[in-house]
């Protein structure tokens, strides 16, 4: 396949006053790396991650300039892997991808061929990007839940940041497979939203931030997927029924986490970690083949909105200051 000289692709660049900006350019094919599997992007998506990356956040990535995106669905132009050919359509997120690895918020990838797994069966590559890491870590998280006894029997699960990406597609992968899911969130006007998601009950984020310093609280759910941390994080612990399971998925008010042991040993609650950048290929495609099957969020349009590459530079911003709801993704089309 004969490739152009260049390509486009988001550079965060770190300007004249030290800032590190996204930009859209064209650049070389010199500035991928040389892995085994090169990809021509059709469609990324934007997560808070990315927005990191974009903006010099050295915790995401070492050195600039850099392409940012997590996420990345195409077709394989070349590979001198045997396990992918020409043409073979790919899904790639997480890993390194993105991180110090140019990313998907380039029209070409060139990863490991251990990074790449063909797309699912009944999902196309933009089903594939509305979902893209926050989608396949709402359901990660769920599967934890349900292999450690979770079920709808039990009762019903909170989603903390139900407002976003994560969240909202939690909240649909959750009530269609039968669960009465409680929205936790800062957008509670919003109603005729979460309806349409299949939230059975909205609350306001005051009522999951307990500040009365009680070591236990009445239990008010059997489960939980958090995607926030925090505080939100601990008091979702202490109102969690006997033998609940939390599935902690993200940190967008914090990362740490103040608590007791009596949650775990006095309720027998159970605290899952939920790392996708680094879930094992067998088990990834697991998760995935069931977002492509049974999983498959019913309210994908509604909860995501598609965007050209010339946009994404503005959606960044939007993004850090808290005004996306639910996903973006990314057409990388020319």
């Amino acid at each position: 396949m004969a490739l152009p000289d260049t390509f486009k692709a988001i550079r965060a660049e770190e300007g004249p006053d030290n800032q590190v900006r996204p930009v859209l350019k064209d650049v070389p094919f010199s500035v991928l790396p040389e892995n085994a599997v090169l990809i021509r992007v059709h469609y990324s998506s934007l997560n808070y991650k990315d927005a990191l990356s974009s903006t010099g956040n050295r915790g995401v990535t070492r050195s600039y300039p850099h392409t940012p995106g997590i996420d990345a669905c195409g077709t394989v132009v070349s590979s001198s892997d045997p396990a992918f050919r020409e043409n073979d359509e790919v899904l790639v997120c997480g890993y390194d991808l993105g991180m110090n690895t140019p990313g998907g918020f380039g029209q070409y990838i060139r990863v490991p061929a251990d990074w790449v797994m063909p797309l699912p069966k009944g999902m196309s590559f933009s089903e594939s990007m509305m979902l893209g890491t926050a989608g396949f870590t709402a359901a990660l998280g769920i599967y934890k839940m349900e292999m450690n006894g979770q079920k709808p029997e039990n009762g019903p699960v909170l989603v903390t940041g139900a407002g976003g990406g994560l969240g909202g597609l939690a909240i649909n992968i959750l009530a269609k497979l039968g669960y009465k899911v409680i929205a936790a969130t800062g957008k509670t006007a919003e109603a005729e939203y979460f309806s349409k998601l299949g939230v059975s009950e909205i609350i306001g984020r005051d009522q999951v931030n307990d500040t009365g310093g009680k070591l236990l609280l009445r239990p008010r759910w059997a489960g939980v997927v958090d995607t926030v941390g925090g505080n939100i994080l601990a008091t979702a612990l202490k109102a969690c029924r006997r033998h609940g399971n939390v599935a902690v998925c993200g940190n967008a008010l914090s990362y740490e986490l103040q608590t007791t042991v009596y949650p775990f040993i006095l309720n027998g609650v159970n605290l899952l970690g939920v790392d996708s950048a680094t879930c094992p290929m067998d088990l990834r495609r697991q998760v995935w083949d069931k977002l492509a099957g049974e999983w498959k969020p019913t309210a994908l349009d509604l909860i995501c909105h598609e965007i050209s590459l010339d946009r994404l530079t503005e959606h960044i911003d939007l993004i850090l200051q808290g005004k996306i709801r639910g996903r973006v993704y990314i057409n990388m089309k020319d």
